[in-house]
């Protein structure tokens, strides 16, 4: 997932306050609906309980995760995999974890891309980092699913555009106590942490803190490229909650 230590940010000025982001929420809503189908959900009747469950889940996670094995040896359909393993979650926590982060930095990300625009730089940046990911684990035969490759491009672009907004976060070391700070802070302090643990995981299971590197850098690059030339958004505080497990 994205983080396990950040809680929240703020809503950006009156110019952005109450407006829509359809976008984000159809993606959080397929997300959801597609967590609640699968198997990962358990609620499913259609795939069994107990053992047969859990074959079915890792059927269903070889099916449309990102197997980099097979992706680089050429298996067919294996290069769609980077696109619809975006929309696969692993467990309650990992959907839930990543559908907030989604619904707090996504609906301001939106509105400042315009809608169009925003479902190619989703799409896209998620493609890629799991690509990354994959790429440095050419030879790996787990499966990856998740949306926080995704996400992390939105966490990349939000800071380019409201390096301002007030983050309220909930640091563990700290007795969990809500502190808030600006997103330029925040936001960096996320990636460093992806950046130290990442050294330190494998290319097995757990959490893919390459693909949230890889998504961060391409956002906040993407950000830069198409808004540089125009005055980023000065954003007021709001807080709303946050957290996150694994893809």
């Amino acid at each position: 997932m994205i983080g396990n230590w950040t809680a929240a940010v703020g809503r950006a000025g009156r110019a952005l306050r109450g407006t829509s982001a359809p976008v984000t929420y159809a993606l959080i809503a397929l997300c959801c609906l597609v967590f609640l189908l699968g198997p990962a959900a358990g609620v499913n009747p259609a795939y069994g309980h107990g053992d047969e469950l859990l074959a079915a889940q890792r059927a269903y996670f070889r099916r449309w995760g990102v197997i980099p094995a097979e992706l680089f040896a050429g298996v067919p359909g294996a290069a769609l995999t980077p696109a619809t393993a975006l929309f696969v979650h692993g467990s309650w926590v990992h959907l839930l974890g990543n559908m907030l982060f989604l619904y707090v930095f996504g609906a301001m990300t939106e509105e400042r891309m315009g809608r169009g625009r925003f479902v190619l730089f989703y799409a896209g940046c998620g493609y890629l980092a799991l690509l990354g990911y994959a790429a440095a684990h050419a030879g790996s035969g787990q499966s990856l699913v998740g949306a926080s490759g995704a996400i992390s491009a939105v966490l990349g672009a939000f800071l380019y555009l409201f390096p301002r907004a007030r983050v309220t976060s909930l640091l563990p070391f700290l007795f969990f106590l809500p502190l808030r700070f600006p997103a330029w802070v925040v936001l960096p302090f996320w990636a460093a942490l992806q950046w130290l643990a990442a050294g330190r995981s494998g290319g097995g299971p757990g959490v893919a803190y390459l693909a949230h590197l890889v998504g961060f850098g391409l956002g906040f690059a993407v950000a830069w490229a198409a808004f540089r030339r125009t005055a980023r958004v000065k954003a007021a505080p709001a807080p709303a909650p946050e957290g996150e497990n694994q893809p």
